[in-house]
C-alpha cells in the first residue's frame, strides 16, 4: 500500500513539473514572437534591425522546438493529454513556414502569419 501511495505522489509531482515546464515553454515562445514583431519594426527603421530580426528568428524557432519537447514530456512520462503535442507540432510547422517566408522575402504572407502565430501562442498560454 505504501509503495502505491509513493508512486502516486511521485507521478503527481512529475506531472506538475512537466506542466510547469510546458507553461514556461509557451511563455518563452510567446515572448520571442512578440520580440520578433519589435525587431521587425526596427528592421524598417534602423541599420541593426536586420541582424536582430535574423537572430530573433533562430531564437523563436528554438523556442518552438522547446515547446514540442515540453509538450512531449508533459504527455508521455507525465501522463497528460496528447493534445498539446499536436498543438506544439503544428506550431513548429507554422514556424518553419514563417522562416521560409522570411528568407524568401514574402512579407505579404510573412507578416500576417506572424500575427496569427502570436495570437495562437497567447491563446495557448491562456489555456495553460
Amino acid at each position: 500500500m505504501t509503495t502505491q501511495v509513493t508512486a502516486q505522489v511521485t507521478t503527481t509531482a512529475n506531472a506538475q513539473r512537466s506542466s510547469s515546464f510546458l507553461r514556461i515553454a509557451i511563455a518563452l515562445q510567446t515572448l520571442t514572437i512578440f520580440l520578433q514583431a519589435v525587431s521587425a519594426g526596427l528592421l524598417l527603421s534602423s541599420s541593426y534591425g536586420e541582424p536582430l530580426h535574423s537572430v530573433g528568428a533562430r531564437v523563436m524557432y528554438g523556442a518552438s522546438m522547446l515547446y514540442v519537447l515540453a509538450a512531449v514530456l508533459a504527455w508521455k512520462p507525465g501522463g497528460g493529454s496528447p493534445r498539446p503535442v499536436l498543438h506544439a507540432s503544428a506550431f513548429l510547422v507554422l514556424a518553419s513556414v514563417q522562416v521560409v517566408l522570411g528568407i524568401t522575402h514574402v512579407p505579404s504572407v510573412h507578416l500576417p502569419l506572424g500575427v496569427l502565430m502570436f495570437g495562437l501562442s497567447v491563446l495557448a498560454l491562456a489555456r495553460r
